[in-house]
Formats: C-alpha cells, structure tokens, sequence
C-alpha cells in the first residue's frame, strides 16, 4: 500500500522508525507540538492534509494521534480511508495499549509524562516540559488574563482551583522509547520532579501501536473511518468511532 502518516512531532523518532520497517510506502506530514494548546486549529489543519491527499494515489491516511483533546473528532475521510488509533492522547501511543495506560493511570492517577521528542522538540517557552496542561506557564500572566476577563474576584478564585489542581500530581513519569539518547531527557525529568516534590519513575514505552499504524495491521485498537464518515468520540472503551458527515 501507499500510506500518507500524518502525526505530531512528539513522536517523529517513533513515526520515521516505524515507517522504516514497514513494508508499505509511507510518507510523513508531521505538525507542531504547540498545536496541542489548540485544538480547533489542529483539526482544521489535519483536514487540510487529508482534503491534500485526495487523488494522490494513497490507499490510506493514518493518523499518528489520538483524540487529542478532540482535535480528531470530526475530521472527515474523502476519497480514501482514515486510520486512527483508540487512544485518548499519544501517552496510549507510547505505552503501546489502551490497558496498560489505564493499570498506570489508577496506580497512580496524579502522574506527567516525559518523552524524549515531546520535550526536545516544544516549542518555545509557552509550552509545557511534560505531556499535559501547562504547569509551567507564567502564572502571573495568566492571573493578569484572567482579571481582564473575569474581573478580580472570578480571577482569584479560578486561581485558587488551578493551584489546589496542581496539588494532585504526585509523579513524574519518563517514558524510554528506546529510540535515540534519552538520558538527558531523563535526567532532567527526575530535576523536575525533584523541585516539584513529586516520585520519579522511568518505564519502558512500547512502539506496537505505531508499528501497526504504519505497518497496515488495523485490528480492534484502531478505527478505520471509510470515505464519506468523519471521526467522532466514543464515550466508553471504543474511544473513537465513524459516523456519516451528514450525521449531526
């Protein structure tokens, strides 16, 4: 087959890997990682890509994201099939099972995620150090935001929520893909913890699901949308599933 991969540069050493042993055709649109912080835009570029490929003589386009903050909901396939996996966030992608995340997530609910090209390759300082919402955005800007916005006493109290949400993370966890020299990456995870207060941990990631994204071999942890159908959130372990673009 000839397959179009569009991805996220938090996993292009996973992506070109992949692509590397597949034995079909790949060719790869990566998209910024700071379009994580907006997810409308990250759609309507997605749709860009896909609407691009048509009649380019692909067999399928893969996507190498998740729901992504529902960035993927919606998208719609054209002439040729769209292949996402059933994961909420590309942390499912690194771990390599939807199970797996979910055993992490109620050992230790309160966790942030490293990865090697997440944090090599974000964007400027506005984006995060680990996979999640912002815990290093200047707070005092946003409090200056939130004012302009909200008035004082909305700001202060959607202040004070944010901190007591920050409380709850308790473990910082680094994810070794086994790809490049992680080690710098990993030391300065465990520096972030240690000045957060968090438990350090370094786990193995598993790069199955994205061997089977580009590889072709789309069973039960991914959803093939035919052309004509557009992605739409799943509310139970389905996560994602296809419905008609005529279908509101």
């Amino acid at each position: 087959m000839k397959l179009k991969c569009l991805g996220c540069h938090a996993l292009t050493r996973l992506v070109y890997l992949s692509a590397a042993y597949s034995p079909h055709l790949v060719d790869i649109a990566l998209m910024p990682i700071g379009l994580h912080n907006e997810p409308l835009k990250l759609r309507v570029q997605l749709q860009q890509e896909i609407d691009g490929a048509v009649s380019k003589g692909y067999d399928a386009i893969v996507l190498a994201y998740g729901l992504c903050g529902q960035a993927t909901a919606g998208l719609v396939a054209r002439d040729i099939p769209l292949v996402i996996p059933r994961a909420h966030d590309c942390i499912t992608l690194f771990l390599g099972s939807r199970e797996r995340y979910q055993a992490e997530f109620e050992r230790e609910p309160g966790t942030y995620w490293y990865v090697q090209d997440y944090i090599e390759r974000r964007e400027g300082k506005g984006t995060s150090l680990s996979i999640g919402a912002g815990l290093d955005t200047n707070m005092d800007e946003v409090y200056e935001e939130y004012v302009a916005k909200y008035g004082k006493e909305n700001a202060d109290y959607l202040m004070e929520v944010m901190g007591a949400w920050q409380q709850h993370y308790k473990r910082a966890v680094y994810i070794d893909m086994g790809v490049g020299d992680g080690q710098p990456v990993a030391a300065a995870t465990q520096s972030e913890a240690t000045r957060r207060g968090w438990n350090f941990e370094q786990i193995e990631g598993n790069l199955i699901l994205i061997r089977q994204l580009l590889g072709g071999e789309w069973g039960t942890d991914f959803l093939v949308v035919q052309p004509g159908e557009r992605i739409a959130m799943a509310y139970g372990d389905d996560v994602v599933h296809s419905v008609p673009i005529l279908l509101k």
